[in-house]
């Protein structure tokens, strides 16, 4: 076939042309516009735009899947193939054990190919042409191989067949070795013409019957690893000079491939043709988008990206940023050659995957971080390119090889960066028609060869027939390809509604610190002072005067009162707070009881009191800050949850905190999570054993009160439990379902099943069978004798059965969980006791301390342990909160409370959980913006946005519906008058300004007695005056 030359210098023509493709494409003159991604404000993880989105694609969207010739087919030597550099590279690097002679047999096993595509209910098969195979020689213009031929016709003819979209890539890095040996490969010019040959000739034998080209796939990987580091075939190590020439070669073969297209065959044929480019993408330091920071990573971008994306997409040349890095070194295009290489592409097809992102890493600096960013790449070259159709010719992971059939992480990178396009598509107008999940199948995976796997379908290497096999992932896609994205879920709408009327609305804090000195010491401190007794302007005290002294009052504690008047203006109703054990009993029994720290607590439950709020008391708060777990120290010494000296130890102290408080308390929490404190013992026996004291020791002061306290004063005691919901991180398997409920047995079950009564009655007033059972078995399989689970007497057991008030959860997020799993990352590692492993999903919201959002997982944890343990006893969330870096405006906060409270209601309406209360963490933050509602003290203790939010939600009692009233008698609940909260907010100066009133009505009135009295003594003088005197008796004539 005759080679076509680029075409001639024409001066004059390339200035006219120029003017008018700058008129035309405003973006095509303004290189750049890319830098704005950067610029745009940070993302907000609870915005609609940035949160998960459930909505579904265009109608015409095409889906698909793909592989590569060399990565699959196998056959290398089958009906007149020849040699590419990859088999060359292999054969002669790595022995016949890491090559692709068969890999996955596509070549004889393409209609189980078509078969897999047809499972996934795909629109369109996204597969490459073997140039050594359809012509061994390399040279086009001989005669090629016409078993291959046939072979490619076949599968074309059945795809369309299915319904399914060819889309054929004409070059996917398995070069002829031939070409490599007598040209030099791509660093040769002579491959643009070769290549187009090539071109031609596909586009002439299969172009009637394909709608979609793609010249070349990730040209860029080929350049710098295939000729610039060697680590791919052909295996150079010329460095940048070679990767530069490569690069070069290979975008004038794809434009001239192009123009032969345009010019011979896109009349009849009706396609389009592109170029498949692979980028990372990269985010600034610490996410600070400064023009510098802003500049490093379009700079990134363009030594990637752009370098091949600019000329064809862009002004037809470099990136100066290019130009600029390698001066003389980067090959130039002349004018001419500008203009035919600009917009040699009908649509943008982007590959987004492994290979790109480890590149980038090289390309990061100062600071730079690269990011698995789907949409952020979409829309940068939505900008920086004018808005052009994309095609997302590649995306997926990588899973290990030893993960198998089962890759679960692989599924939410796939739900994640298939999301990350729908929101590029809604969100940000980014033209995106395609979606191409990569890979079909397994096969070989470059220089990794078999020890990673990218396939939908497990391919059984070790089997001739190579069987495929779907992985979850391929369910998993599967699902999303038939609903055309995430639909959105009924279930998942807000609903309307009140709590109970006397639903408790509460804030949770840690222990409270005790301050053991008034605020004055006028009533504390026995001398007299007198100002200037010795003429020197001072106040001193007077010499030999002592008075009488009276011990400091509650009130002269102001911190209490600070504290509890930012508490009073949200419009709680019940503050938990806990005490602080080791401060009471420093010895750990009563030898040594701190009066004064016990009588500083009962001044905080009488001034809540006198705001007629409830306190929920913690007896004992376990802290891994603290030196002795938040215990007495002796105790500690001692052994700790180890011995059972400190269950009696633990008894002793709640009879004295119940001696001395219990008539301000109506809740009592024995013990804060002690499925938390648990995690800290090493081994599993030690850790069953503190588990089993920690429920022994609730059990004795739950029944110490029940015997001693209760009739008196009515107060119910429980334990709350760190109680987040465990999802089966893999829905389509059974054994993560399994780990899930397994997980939650050993957080929940282990404490709350020898307490209360299962419905199916399967504990017997002991530990789970379930989770006892599994402990057995483990025991065997590791040799052990028996189980670490210790045992309950019959005297325990009836002393545990109903030793609980309510039931207090603290929730905070979700965590999908799957069973143990030995990989390279976790080979040293001991599994956990419930052998199960946390993961999370990428597509969540989460905060700045990682912690997920996941607003569902309330209603979940609810039902379970509704399900589970009946509906008798009331479920109070005794805790919740998560943590927001924002000073004042928590967005994140704000969220959080109103879809967790949504949560809670529909679990309450809908599905008839006796709930009764939900508890904020926490009133205050201790330094820097994090759980808190209000500001630390160095940060005057300001109130929050969240505060307004969980204020409103207080005062409505819920989410009402505004047609419908709520009608409560009135209860102990406190109800929310902000009149009254200002009113307490500036006591002082309601004070001060009645003093100012009393006074001032006093001085008018003084004034006005004055005046009065002034004139009535005048009145009374001048009568006097008036009134005639007769000095001589009246004569009579």
């Amino acid at each position: 076939m005759q080679s076509r030359p680029l075409p001639a210098a024409r001066p004059g023509l390339v200035l006219s042309i120029l003017l008018v493709i700058c008129g035309w494409d405003e973006a095509t003159c303004s290189p750049g516009e890319g830098r704005r991604i950067w610029q745009q404000p940070k993302l907000d993880p609870v915005a609609k735009e940035q949160a998960f989105l459930h909505d579904t694609f265009p109608s015409e969207f095409l889906w698909g899947s793909g592989t590569s010739a060399f990565q699959t087919e196998g056959a290398w030597l089958q009906e007149g193939k020849g040699p590419s550099v990859w088999d060359h590279f292999t054969h002669a690097h790595a022995g016949a054990a890491a090559t692709a002679s068969v890999a996955s047999d596509s070549y004889n096993r393409w209609q189980e190919d078509i078969g897999a595509l047809e499972y996934l209910g795909v629109r369109s098969y996204f597969f490459s042409l073997s140039w050594p195979r359809l012509f061994p020689d390399g040279n086009a213009g001989s005669q090629p191989n016409a078993a291959a031929v046939e072979h490619y016709r076949r599968l074309i003819e059945r795809l369309l067949e299915k319904g399914i979209e060819p889309v054929v890539t004409l070059h996917h890095w398995d070069l002829p070795q031939v070409l490599q040996e007598q040209y030099g490969g791509w660093k040769n010019s002579s491959l643009v013409d070769l290549f187009d040959e090539y071109a031609a000739f596909c586009f002439h034998a299969f172009g009637s019957r394909v709608r979609f080209w793609l010249t070349l796939h990730n040209p860029y990987v080929v350049a710098v690893q295939g000729y610039g580091t060697g680590v791919h075939a052909p295996g150079e190590t010329a460095g940048s000079p070679g990767s530069l020439m490569v690069a070069h070669n290979m975008i004038r073969a794809h434009a001239k491939a192009w123009h032969t297209y345009n010019s011979h065959f896109r009349s009849a044929q009706k396609g389009k043709v592109s170029i498949v480019l692979g980028s990372h993408w990269v985010e600034p330091q610490r996410g600070k988008a400064t023009g510098a920071n802003v500049e490093l990573c379009q700079q990134s971008m363009e030594a990637v990206l752009g370098w091949f994306a600019s000329p064809i997409f862009g002004d037809g040349d470099y990136p100066v940023s290019l130009k600029v890095k390698y001066g003389a070194l980067l090959p130039t295009f002349t004018p001419e050659e500008k203009l035919w290489v600009q917009k040699t592409a009908d649509f943008f097809a982007l590959s987004f995957g492994p290979n790109s992102l480890r590149l980038g890493q090289d390309l990061v600096h100062y600071g730079q971080t690269v990011s698995p960013d789907l949409r952020r790449i979409l829309g940068w070259i939505n900008v920086e390119y004018g808005n052009p159709r994309v095609l997302v010719a590649e995306a997926g992971w990588f899973s290990e090889a030893s993960v198998g059939r089962e890759d679960t992480v692989a599924i939410y990178l796939m739900k994640s960066f298939i999301n990350q396009v729908l929101q590029a598509i809604r969100f940000d107008g980014v033209k995106v028609f395609g979606y191409s999940a990569w890979s079909l199948v397994d096969g070989f995976e470059w220089n990794y060869a078999y020890t990673v796997r990218r396939g939908l379908f497990y391919v059984d290497f070790s089997n001739p027939n190579r069987t495929r096999t779907p992985k979850t992932s391929a369910q998993y896609y599967r699902r999303v390809v038939r609903d055309n994205g995430f639909p959105s879920d009924e279930a998942s709408g807000p609903v309307t509604g009140h709590f109970p009327c006397d639903f408790h609305w509460g804030i949770t804090d840690s222990a409270v610190q005790v301050k053991f000195f008034p605020f004055s010491p006028q009533f504390t401190d026995p001398l007299l002072y007198s100002w200037n007794l010795t003429g020197d302007g001072s106040l001193r005290p007077v010499p030999g005067v002592k008075l009488h002294t009276r011990p400091a009052q509650c009130t002269d504690y102001l911190a209490i009162r600070d504290h509890l008047r930012l508490f009073a203006s949200t419009g709680a109703s019940h503050y938990r707070f806990a005490l602080n054990w080791s401060l009471i009993l420093p010895h750990g029994d009563r030898s040594n009881v701190n009066t004064e720290a016990l009588r500083y607590y009962r001044c905080v439950l009488t001034e809540l009191q006198k705001l007629d709020l409830d306190a929920v008391v913690t007896l004992y708060y376990p802290t891994r800050r603290a030196p002795h777990l938040g215990m007495p120290g002796p105790l500690y010494d001692s052994g700790g949850w180890l011995n059972y000296s400190t269950v009696e130890a633990f008894q002793e102290y709640a009879a004295l905190c119940y001696q001395e408080l219990g008539p301000w308390v109506r809740y009592w929490i024995t013990i804060n999570e002690p499925n938390r404190l648990v995690d800290i013992y090493s081994g599993d026996k030690q850790m069953h054993g503190a588990a089993h004291n920690l429920l022994l020791a609730h059990a004795k002061a739950w029944r110490l009160y029940e015997r001693d306290h209760s009739s008196q004063h009515s107060a119910l005691v429980s334990l709350a439990l760190h109680a987040d919901w465990a999802e089966p991180a893999n829905p389509f398997l059974e054994s993560h379902t399994a780990a899930a409920q397994r997980f939650l047995l050993f957080e929940l079950g282990r404490f709350l099943d020898p307490l209360l009564e299962t419905r199916e009655k399967q504990s017997k007033g002991g530990y789970p069978q379930e989770m006892k059972a599994y402990l057995e078995e483990r025991a065997r399989v590791s040799g052990l004798s028996e189980s670490p689970l210790p045992t309950f007497t019959e005297t325990e057991k009836a002393e545990l059965r109903g030793a609980m008030s309510f039931i207090a959860l603290n929730h905070y997020t979700t965590h999908l969980v799957s069973p143990y799993f030995h990989t390279s990352a976790t080979s040293q590692q001991k599994s956990p006791d419930h052998g199960c492993m946390i993961l999370s999903d990428p597509s969540w919201p989460s905060s700045g301390l990682g912690q997920t959002l996941v607003p569902w997982g309330l209603r979940k944890i609810l039902n379970w342990v509704s399900r589970r343990y009946g509906r008798a006893l009331p479920v109070i969330i005794t805790a919740s909160g998560i943590d927001d870096q924002s000073p004042v405006e928590d967005k994140l906060r704000q969220h959080y409370l109103k879809s967790y409270l949504q949560e809670a209601l529909k679990a309450h309406k809908l599905d008839g959980v006796n709930l009764k209360g939900f508890y904020v963490w926490k009133l205050q933050d201790r330094h820097v913006p994090q759980f808190g509602l209000f500001t630390s003290t160095q940060h005057q203790s300001k109130a929050k946005a969240s505060v307004a939010v969980y204020r409103e939600i207080i005062a409505r009692n819920g989410f009402p519906n505004e047609a419908t009233v709520q009608t409560c008698r009135l209860r102990g609940l406190h109800e929310s008058c902000a009149v009254c909260a200002w009113m307490f907010r500036n006591k002082a100066l309601l004070v001060f300004g009645a003093c100012l009133l009393i006074t001032a009505v006093m001085l008018a009135a003084l004034v006005f007695f004055v005046t009065v009295t002034k004139r009535h003594r005048g009145r009374r003088r001048r009568r006097r005056r008036r009134v005639p005197v007769c000095l001589c008796p009246y004569l009579s004539q």
